[in-house]
C-alpha cells in the first residue's frame, strides 16, 4: 500500500507557497511521481466555505486538510499543502496525525517583501481597512513562524527560481530517503 510523502507548507500570504507547488509537481511527473496539491485557497473555496478567518476556524479548516491529507495518502506519492498555516499548534497536530513521512516547510518573507509582492490584493485591503483580520498582518490574527521546520525556503531573498529549485531537490532526497 502507498503512502505518500506529505510536505506541509507554512508561510505568509504571498511567500511563494502554491508558486513552489505548481513549479514542482511537473518535475515530479515527468519523473514518474503522482502528486497532490491541496491548495489552501482551493480547498477553503470549493470545501470550507462555511470557515472564517478566526483563529478556530483557521485551526478547523487545517485539522479538515490534515482529514483531506489522510483520505488521500494511499493514492498519490507526494502530497503538497501550501497553507498558511499560522499556528504552531496546528503544524504540530499535521506532523503528530500524519507521522515521519509529513515534513514542516517554511516559506520565510517577511512581511514587507510579501505587502510589495500583494499577489492577491489582500495587504492593500487590510492597508484600506476592507480586511481587519489579514493573518500576520492585522494585530487580531497573528502568525507562528515555526521553531523547528524541516526546509525552510528563503523566498523572501531567493528568486522563485533558486527556490523551486532547492524545494525539488529537498523532496527528491526525501523520496530516496523513504524508499
Amino acid at each position: 500500500m502507498k503512502e505518500s510523502l506529505v510536505f506541509w507548507f507554512t508561510g505568509l500570504s504571498g511567500s511563494g507557497k502554491t508558486t513552489v507547488a505548481e513549479a514542482v509537481k511537473p518535475l515530479l511527473e515527468k519523473a514518474g511521481y503522482s502528486v497532490l496539491i491541496l491548495d489552501g485557497d482551493d480547498v477553503r473555496n470549493r470545501l470550507h466555505v462555511n470557515l472564517g478567518f478566526s483563529e478556530e476556524d483557521i485551526k478547523m479548516n487545517n485539522y479538515l486538510i490534515i482529514e483531506l491529507c489522510k483520505k488521500y495518502r494511499d493514492k498519490y506519492d507526494i502530497i503538497f499543502v501550501p497553507v498558511i498555516s499560522p499556528y504552531i499548534y496546528s503544524r504540530k497536530e499535521a506532523k503528530r496525525l500524519l507521522g515521519k513521512k509529513c515534513f514542516e516547510i517554511y516559506f520565510s518573507a517577511d512581511l514587507e517583501t510579501v505587502m510589495k509582492r500583494d499577489v492577491k490584493g489582500l495587504y492593500t485591503k487590510a492597508k484600506n481597512n476592507e480586511i481587519n483580520n489579514l493573518i500576520g498582518y492585522s494585530p487580531s490574527n497573528k502568525y507562528e513562524p515555526p521553531q523547528n521546520p524541516d526546509f525552510v525556503i528563503s523566498t523572501g531573498v531567493d528568486p522563485a527560481e533558486i527556490s523551486i529549485t532547492h524545494f525539488h531537490h529537498y523532496v527528491l532526497f526525501q523520496i530516496k530517503n523513504y524508499k
